[in-house]
Protein backbone atom coordinates (compact mmCIF):
# COMPACT_ATOMS: atom_id res chain seq x y z
CA UNK A 1 0.00 0.00 0.00
CA UNK A 2 2.75 2.85 1.22
CA UNK A 3 4.30 1.63 -2.56
CA UNK A 4 1.63 2.39 -4.38
CA UNK A 5 0.43 5.68 -2.09
CA UNK A 6 -3.09 4.59 -2.81
CA UNK A 7 -3.76 5.56 0.73
CA UNK A 8 -2.50 9.72 -0.09
CA UNK A 9 -4.49 12.63 -1.10
CA UNK A 10 -4.34 13.00 -4.65
CA UNK A 11 -2.83 16.54 -5.28
CA UNK A 12 -4.33 17.10 -8.85
CA UNK A 13 -7.41 16.54 -10.36
CA UNK A 14 -7.44 13.52 -12.69
CA UNK A 15 -6.98 14.37 -16.51
CA UNK A 16 -10.03 14.16 -19.04
CA UNK A 17 -9.07 14.09 -22.43
CA UNK A 18 -12.25 15.31 -24.06
CA UNK A 19 -13.57 16.10 -27.66
CA UNK A 20 -11.49 16.09 -30.38
CA UNK A 21 -8.37 15.48 -28.10
CA UNK A 22 -9.61 13.23 -26.31
CA UNK A 23 -10.68 11.05 -29.10
CA UNK A 24 -6.84 11.25 -30.18
CA UNK A 25 -5.70 10.44 -27.18
CA UNK A 26 -8.20 7.09 -27.57
CA UNK A 27 -7.14 5.86 -30.57
CA UNK A 28 -3.31 5.94 -29.00
CA UNK A 29 -4.21 4.18 -26.27
CA UNK A 30 -6.35 1.77 -28.30
CA UNK A 31 -3.39 0.93 -30.69
CA UNK A 32 -0.99 1.10 -27.55
CA UNK A 33 -3.21 -1.92 -26.35
CA UNK A 34 -3.51 -3.85 -29.62
CA UNK A 35 0.15 -4.02 -29.69
CA UNK A 36 1.03 -4.84 -26.37
CA UNK A 37 -1.62 -7.38 -26.22
CA UNK A 38 0.39 -8.75 -30.05
CA UNK A 39 4.11 -9.62 -29.12
CA UNK A 40 4.44 -12.36 -31.26
CA UNK A 41 3.20 -10.43 -34.12
CA UNK A 42 7.01 -8.64 -34.48
CA UNK A 43 10.64 -9.56 -33.97
CA UNK A 44 11.01 -8.85 -29.82
CA UNK A 45 13.13 -5.84 -30.57
CA UNK A 46 10.59 -4.52 -33.53
CA UNK A 47 7.72 -4.76 -30.90
CA UNK A 48 9.73 -2.94 -27.81
CA UNK A 49 10.29 -0.36 -30.20
CA UNK A 50 6.60 0.23 -31.25
CA UNK A 51 5.21 0.09 -27.82
CA UNK A 52 7.69 2.36 -26.75
CA UNK A 53 7.38 5.21 -29.14
CA UNK A 54 3.21 4.70 -29.05
CA UNK A 55 3.44 5.06 -25.56
CA UNK A 56 5.72 8.19 -26.06
CA UNK A 57 2.81 9.72 -28.49
CA UNK A 58 0.31 9.07 -25.86
CA UNK A 59 2.52 10.65 -23.13
CA UNK A 60 3.05 13.30 -25.20
CA UNK A 61 -0.39 13.99 -26.35
CA UNK A 62 -1.61 13.68 -22.20
CA UNK A 63 1.04 15.92 -21.48
CA UNK A 64 0.39 18.70 -24.37
CA UNK A 65 -3.62 17.96 -23.05
CA UNK A 66 -2.64 18.52 -18.99
CA UNK A 67 -1.07 22.14 -20.25
CA UNK A 68 -4.17 23.32 -21.99
CA UNK A 69 -6.56 22.47 -19.28
CA UNK A 70 -4.07 23.53 -16.82
CA UNK A 71 -3.97 27.02 -18.89
CA UNK A 72 -0.46 26.18 -20.16
CA UNK A 73 0.82 26.77 -16.32
CA UNK A 74 3.00 23.80 -14.75
CA UNK A 75 3.12 24.86 -11.38
CA UNK A 76 4.15 28.23 -9.95
CA UNK A 77 7.50 30.19 -11.49
CA UNK A 78 9.17 29.12 -8.10
CA UNK A 79 8.12 25.07 -8.63
CA UNK A 80 9.13 25.26 -12.70
CA UNK A 81 12.39 26.90 -12.01
CA UNK A 82 13.35 24.33 -9.04
CA UNK A 83 11.95 21.47 -10.86
CA UNK A 84 14.62 22.56 -13.74
CA UNK A 85 17.38 23.40 -11.60
CA UNK A 86 16.56 19.52 -10.25
CA UNK A 87 17.01 18.25 -13.10
CA UNK A 88 19.58 20.13 -14.15
CA UNK A 89 22.41 19.47 -10.68
CA UNK A 90 20.42 16.28 -8.69
CA UNK A 91 24.02 14.19 -9.66
CA UNK A 92 25.17 17.59 -7.72
CA UNK A 93 23.14 18.64 -4.84
CA UNK A 94 20.66 16.61 -2.81
CA UNK A 95 20.09 19.81 -0.65
CA UNK A 96 17.11 22.20 -0.75
CA UNK A 97 18.88 24.75 0.37
CA UNK A 98 21.34 24.79 -2.45
CA UNK A 99 18.66 25.51 -4.92
CA UNK A 100 16.82 27.95 -2.56
CA UNK A 101 20.05 29.77 -2.96
CA UNK A 102 20.91 29.47 -6.42
CA UNK A 103 17.29 30.17 -7.47
CA UNK A 104 17.21 33.01 -5.42
CA UNK A 105 14.09 31.70 -2.87
CA UNK A 106 13.69 30.91 0.50
CA UNK A 107 13.55 26.68 1.48
CA UNK A 108 9.65 27.38 2.47
CA UNK A 109 9.03 28.95 -0.57
CA UNK A 110 10.26 26.15 -2.71
CA UNK A 111 8.64 24.15 -0.30
CA UNK A 112 5.60 25.15 -0.54
CA UNK A 113 5.51 25.77 -4.41
CA UNK A 114 6.23 21.83 -4.31
CA UNK A 115 4.46 20.93 -2.51
CA UNK A 116 1.38 22.85 -4.25
CA UNK A 117 2.61 21.62 -7.47
CA UNK A 118 3.72 17.70 -7.14
CA UNK A 119 1.85 16.69 -4.04
CA UNK A 120 5.40 16.61 -1.81
CA UNK A 121 8.01 18.49 -0.12
CA UNK A 122 10.68 20.54 -2.03
CA UNK A 123 13.48 17.82 -0.74
CA UNK A 124 11.01 14.40 -1.62
CA UNK A 125 10.90 15.83 -4.67
CA UNK A 126 14.77 15.65 -5.11
CA UNK A 127 14.94 12.13 -3.49
CA UNK A 128 12.23 10.96 -5.73
CA UNK A 129 14.44 12.19 -9.09
CA UNK A 130 17.35 10.81 -7.55
CA UNK A 131 15.53 7.52 -6.52
CA UNK A 132 14.37 7.39 -10.40
CA UNK A 133 17.54 7.88 -11.66
CA UNK A 134 19.30 5.27 -9.30
CA UNK A 135 16.93 2.91 -10.57
CA UNK A 136 17.28 3.23 -13.81
CA UNK A 137 21.00 2.78 -13.88
CA UNK A 138 20.82 -0.21 -11.56
CA UNK A 139 18.51 -1.86 -13.78
CA UNK A 140 19.81 -0.49 -17.37
CA UNK A 141 23.27 -0.65 -16.73
CA UNK A 142 25.71 -2.63 -15.54
CA UNK A 143 28.05 0.05 -13.27
CA UNK A 144 28.23 -1.14 -9.16
CA UNK A 145 26.22 0.28 -7.01
CA UNK A 146 29.28 2.04 -5.53
CA UNK A 147 30.07 3.91 -9.14
CA UNK A 148 26.11 5.11 -9.32
CA UNK A 149 26.12 6.16 -5.79
CA UNK A 150 29.18 8.16 -6.84
CA UNK A 151 27.68 9.08 -10.30
CA UNK A 152 24.55 10.32 -8.05
CA UNK A 153 26.81 12.88 -5.71
CA UNK A 154 26.67 10.48 -2.71
CA UNK A 155 29.85 10.97 -0.20
CA UNK A 156 30.51 6.84 0.14
CA UNK A 157 28.63 3.56 -1.19
CA UNK A 158 27.24 3.59 2.72
CA UNK A 159 25.29 6.34 2.38
CA UNK A 160 23.62 5.58 -1.02
CA UNK A 161 23.05 2.48 -0.01
CA UNK A 162 20.99 3.81 3.26
CA UNK A 163 19.33 6.20 1.16
CA UNK A 164 18.29 3.73 -1.83
CA UNK A 165 16.88 1.24 1.23
CA UNK A 166 15.22 3.78 3.04
CA UNK A 167 13.18 5.23 0.02
CA UNK A 168 13.17 1.81 -2.02
CA UNK A 169 12.77 -0.91 0.98
CA UNK A 170 15.94 -2.88 -0.33
CA UNK A 171 19.10 -2.68 -1.07
CA UNK A 172 20.49 -1.31 -4.64
CA UNK A 173 21.75 -4.74 -5.21
CA UNK A 174 18.45 -6.25 -4.39
CA UNK A 175 16.42 -4.14 -6.73
CA UNK A 176 18.96 -4.87 -9.37
CA UNK A 177 18.42 -8.62 -8.54
CA UNK A 178 14.37 -8.47 -8.55
CA UNK A 179 14.39 -6.06 -11.47
CA UNK A 180 16.66 -8.06 -13.93
CA UNK A 181 14.30 -11.17 -12.96
CA UNK A 182 17.45 -12.71 -12.44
Amino acid sequence: MDAARVDQRNWQLPLTPGGAEGDAVRRVLELLESEHRRPAALPLEVHIDVVRHLLAVLVLRLAHLHGAQAGDEAGSEPFRRFQQAVERDFARTHRVEDYARQLGYSVRTLTRATREAAGCGAKRFIDDRVLLEAKRLLVHTDRAATAIGDRLGFPDATVFTKFFRQRAGETPTAFRTRARGS
